[in-house]
C-alpha cells in the first residue's frame, strides 16, 4: 500500500473521530438558538413577570390550602409544594426573558413568605456569657502558644548559630 494514502487516510480518520467528538461533546443540540441568536427579544417585561409570579402564587396558597396550619412550620410537609413554586417562579422568570431573582420575584416571595410562615418565626435566643473557666481557657491556651512559638523560635536561632 502506498505510504502517502495511508497517511492521507489516517488524516482523514483523526478528523472524523475529532468532528464526532467536539460535536458530541457541545451543547449545542440542547441550546435554544433563538435565544443565543437574538437576545434582543427578551427583555424583561415586568407587568408580564408580576402575572405570571401571581399564577404561580396562586397555585403555591391552592398548595398550601391542603396543608395543616399547625404543619406549616414544619418544611417537610411542604417541601414539594414549595419546590413547585421556587421552580415555577425561577422558569416563568427565564422564559420571559428576566433575571431569577430580581427585586420583583424577590418582593412577590417575601409576600408569600410574610403569608403562609408569619407565625413560624423563633424566639429570639438569648446568649449567656461562657462559664469563667471556659473563658480563661480561650482566652490563656492562645497566649501560651504564642509565647511557646516565640521560646521555640528563638532556641532554634541560637541552636542553628551554635551548630554553624
Amino acid at each position: 500500500m502506498d505510504p502517502n494514502l495511508l497517511t492521507l487516510f489516517k488524516l482523514s480518520l483523526i478528523l472524523a473521530v475529532n468532528t464526532l467528538m467536539t460535536r458530541g461533546l457541545s451543547d449545542a443540540d440542547g441550546v435554544d438558538l433563538l435565544f443565543t441568536q437574538r437576545p434582543w427579544l427578551l427583555q424583561c417585561n415586568q407587568t408580564v413577570l408580576l402575572l405570571e409570579m401571581e399564577r404561580c402564587g396562586e397555585q403555591f396558597s391552592s398548595d398550601m390550602n391542603h396543608v395543616h396550619p399547625e404543619d406549616r412550620c414544619n418544611l417537610t410537609h411542604f417541601i414539594r409544594e414549595y419546590h413547585i413554586f421556587s421552580f415555577c417562579t425561577e422558569m416563568n422568570a427565564e422564559r420571559i426573558g428576566c433575571f431569577w431573582p430580581n427585586p420583583a420575584v424577590e418582593r412577590f416571595i417575601i409576600s408569600i413568605h410574610k403569608h403562609f410562615f408569619s407565625n413560624c418565626s423563633l424566639e429570639h435566643a438569648v446568649f449567656i456569657d461562657p462559664p469563667d473557666d471556659t473563658l480563661t481557657l480561650l482566652i490563656f491556651i492562645p497566649v501560651f502558644l504564642t509565647l511557646a512559638m516565640v521560646v521555640l523560635v528563638v532556641w532554634c536561632s541560637k541552636r542553628s548559630d551554635l551548630l554553624a
